[in-house]
């Protein structure tokens, strides 16, 4: 096995890219980079533990990062947020988006945003560890791929 590799350092030396503060950023912004970044994971994890087709992949990866499921997620974790995570979800919650909901109600579309500006936030701040314990956690019993 190779050693393990701080993708984030890397990318920001690769890249060029410098700190920045994080409160800089809208929850929109957060939750761009967050959506990015969970739907990476499911993938990941349904690529590791499944075999199928990339349409069966697919068909997986959509049930579990669609809105009504990340909902479910959020609700699921929300008593085991810090302080400053639940801000930050809030925020994402409750900001003022120009896009709709797509298949999804419009209390379950802005606790996704909340949940995606939350995955954003823990991403950019480079606690990968916490942002992967708490999708963990909100994967747990029914939902969890594979």
């Amino acid at each position: 096995m190779g050693e393990s590799v701080d993708f984030l350092k890397s990318l920001d030396e690769a890249m060029g890219l410098s700190e920045v503060d994080l409160r800089e950023y809208s929850p929109l912004v957060l939750a761009y980079i967050g959506d990015a970044i969970y739907e990476l994971i499911i993938r990941t994890v349904l690529v590791k533990k499944s075999h199928g087709t990339v349409q069966q992949l697919h068909r997986r990866a959509s049930a579990l990062v669609k809105a009504s499921a990340q909902a479910e997620l959020i609700e699921k974790i929300q008593p085991f947020l810090t302080e400053e995570e639940q801000r930050v979800y809030k925020r994402g919650r409750n900001a003022k988006s120009y896009t709709k909901a797509k298949n999804a109600t419009m209390i379950d579309y802005r606790k996704a945003t909340g949940m995606e500006a939350l995955a954003g936030y823990l991403y950019l701040k480079k606690d990968t560890d916490r942002l992967l314990e708490l999708i963990r956690m909100g994967l747990k019993k029914e939902q969890e791929p594979g």
